[in-house]
């Protein structure tokens, strides 16, 4: 018998524009499986349609044992798992919650590839997030901003000073 403790989240590298159909497929397994979407509006030539596309390109994150690992590498569109030193690297349980939320509340955000120099670190008092960690950080312009790092797959949740409210260091 597998216990909840044997599952950890693990981020799925795909092929290009194949986030969908392998998110359903994780999801014919009997899986968890979470893919933040954005919905676009979107130019054609004859027309503007919505469309919903995720928020970071080309992956997907699972929560599964080490009995589905490799299940899960059996789907088509699957390039291969997010690995660190030869080894799926888990993706901590609090970072996939905080996605989630920023996306249940509406919380204006962005993800990005980009190295950022460490900041401040905070623990977030109140608001949707509270619990959370996160680094305090200044962009180009001066403005603060909250990046929670998502460090095995190399992205980070930035959230705009409004966004959050009462931190502690």
């Amino acid at each position: 018998m597998i216990s909840n403790k044997d599952y950890h989240w693990y981020a799925i590298y795909t092929k290009s524009r194949q986030e969908k159909k392998v998110f359903k497929e994780i999801q014919k397994l009997g899986l968890t499986a979470y893919m933040p979407l954005e919905t676009k509006i979107v130019q054609w030539s004859d027309r503007k349609k919505k469309v919903e596309e995720p928020m970071i390109r080309s992956y997907v994150f699972v929560k599964a044992s080490e009995k589905e690992y490799y299940d899960v590498l059996n789907i088509n569109g699957i390039v291969r798992y997010v690995t660190f030193e030869g080894k799926a690297a888990a993706i901590p349980e609090w970072q996939i919650e905080a996605m989630k939320k920023m996306l249940e509340n509406n919380i204006p955000h962005a993800y990005s590839g980009e190295r950022f120099m460490s900041g401040e670190k905070i623990l977030i008092e109140s608001g949707p997030l509270k619990g959370y960690t996160g680094e305090i950080i200044k962009d180009s312009d001066g403005k603060k901003k909250l990046v929670i790092r998502i460090e095995n797959i190399g992205y980070s949740l930035i959230l705009e000073d409004s966004s959050f409210t009462k931190i502690k260091t």
